[in-house]
């Protein structure tokens, strides 16, 4: 399966999170730890209405390994969240923390 739709992302920050969500501009992003790159790829921002406390979200999606299928990533701007390299941060995090 190759990169998702813009639109399949406005769905999963709005499934995700609630509210109405559009898009402000689409972000690349290269992420590195110990100088070795761990994550490529573009982050799309959006802006989000009608939640109560995010006014902004960040949206991508990344293959899942062994498989055909990509994993939807949609995270609040709130807290130490500020940019989508926060955001893709956050999201490496938590998923080497669930392990």
């Amino acid at each position: 399966m190759s990169e998702v739709g813009i639109e399949q992302l406005r769905q999963s920050v709005e499934h995700q999170h609630g509210g109405t969500a559009s898009l402000v501009q689409s972000v690349p992003v290269d992420e590195h730890f110990d100088g070795k790159p761990i994550w490529q790829g573009v982050v799309h921002v959006f802006d989000l209405e009608g939640h109560p406390k995010a006014k902004r979200a960040y949206a991508w999606s990344s293959p899942i390994e062994g498989s055909e299928k990509r994993r939807f990533f949609a995270v609040l701007h709130m807290g130490g969240i500020k940019s989508p390299q926060d955001a893709v941060r956050a999201a490496i995090v938590a998923e080497h923390r669930s392990k």
